[in-house]
């Protein structure tokens, strides 16, 4: 038989409203009578009917997750992520694709779930500003990345430019001279590639290199295939590299198919440094040098936005100037085998073991 709240209530010696109370967060308990009820929650195993709760509230229970590819490994990761953190509310996410298309993201925000959802995460690739604040659906939502800043709503990313100027430093730092870079966009949607190209020509500028429009390749995309044929494009130009900085992990395992085909050695004549630290680069040969933006706190950020939005319902509207939260998330540098670090065995190789934090505000 299913335990019930006035069960807990009957153990714990309090009424079931303060057993609600204790379930839903409110503030105003106790700290002796929480405990008591906890400890009686766990003790008979209790679980709250959220379907009950949720239609008392008006609310599914259900947020969703709008990506541009659901293929992208860093996406794949970042929903797993994500999933964790909205489980933890009893949340369930609705995965959506957007293709990176502007109309397809305009109906995300538009509330075409409106019915469905209680709230939203998007990754955006071509929404504009402008977009956002011609939305007239209430639905709370929060942003990822870097498409959009200092719009009307809450916001989770982290500091690209710093992060590229970090990955391009640790290229020159090993005495490379000749620092490429693959991913480079002009499009409207390249926003993430232009700031990594700026933190590419900070750290050159910095180590007093000169910046060379040969050394750098533009890719319509972020895929494994234009990372191979960008770095041929390098190498058939004589452009002749002795690093290479791809604007993400996905372009670095094509570049370094690439280099493997044209007999160059990894790092021995050309270092590797990607981005985003997916797990496909900790069992590359060799294993992957990358920027590891902090995955997990980036949907626990996101997901706290949410939940605050709707405890409060202020749809980004609780910092200090009463408008939308910009959140930086951490990213670390783990130096692997690519630019010449040491690796150790499969089994001992959480992203934890090497590389450095940076601040949460840029």
């Amino acid at each position: 038989m299913r335990t019930t709240l006035r069960d807990v209530a009957r153990l714990a010696g309090v009424s079931p409203k303060t057993v609600s109370n204790v379930v839903n967060g409110y503030l105003h308990v106790r700290a002796e009578t929480r405990v008591r009820v906890e400890e009686a929650i766990v003790t008979l195993n209790y679980r709250p009917n959220l379907s009950a709760r949720n239609l008392r509230r008006g609310r599914t229970g259900v947020i969703a997750l709008a990506v541009p590819e659901l293929d992208v490994p860093y996406f794949a990761e970042l929903a797993r992520h994500l999933v964790e953190a909205a489980d933890a509310h009893g949340w369930t996410v609705l995965v959506d694709q957007t293709d990176g298309v502007r109309e397809r993201e305009r109906q995300v925000i538009g509330g075409i779930r409106d019915q469905l959802i209680d709230g939203l995460v998007l990754s955006p690739l071509a929404l504009t500003a402008a977009d956002l604040a011609e939305r007239t659906d209430a639905t709370p939502m929060v942003l990822l990345g870097e498409r959009i800043h200092r719009g009307p709503a809450d916001h989770v990313l982290i500091d690209n430019v710093a992060a590229a100027r970090d990955a391009t430093a640790h290229l020159l730092g090993l005495g490379r001279t000749r620092v490429a870079a693959i991913g480079a966009q002009r499009s409207a949607a390249g926003v993430t590639a232009r700031m990594r190209l700026r933190g590419y020509r900070s750290a050159l500028a910095g180590a007093g290199v000169g910046y060379d429009e040969r050394l750098v390749a533009s890719t319509p995309r972020f895929h494994r295939a234009d990372g191979a044929a960008a770095m041929a494009e390098l190498l058939d130009a004589g452009a002749r590299p002795d690093a290479v900085f791809c604007f993400n992990d996905l372009l670095a395992l094509g570049a370094l198919r690439t280099l493997a085909e044209r007999g160059l050695r990894v790092p021995d004549d050309v270092a590797v440094i990607g981005f985003d630290d997916i797990e496909d680069g900790r069992f590359s040969v060799p294993t992957l040098s990358t920027i590891s933006p902090d995955k997990r706190r980036i949907a626990g950020c996101a997901v706290d936005l949410l939940h605050r939005q709707l405890r409060t319902g202020a749809a980004g509207r609780a910092d200090a100037d009463g408008g939308p939260q910009e959140v930086y998330a951490d990213y670390r540098l783990i130096a692997r085998e690519s630019t010449g670090a040491a690796t150790p065995l499969l089994g001992s190789l959480p992203p934890e073991t090497s590389g450095f934090s940076v601040p949460s505000s840029p």
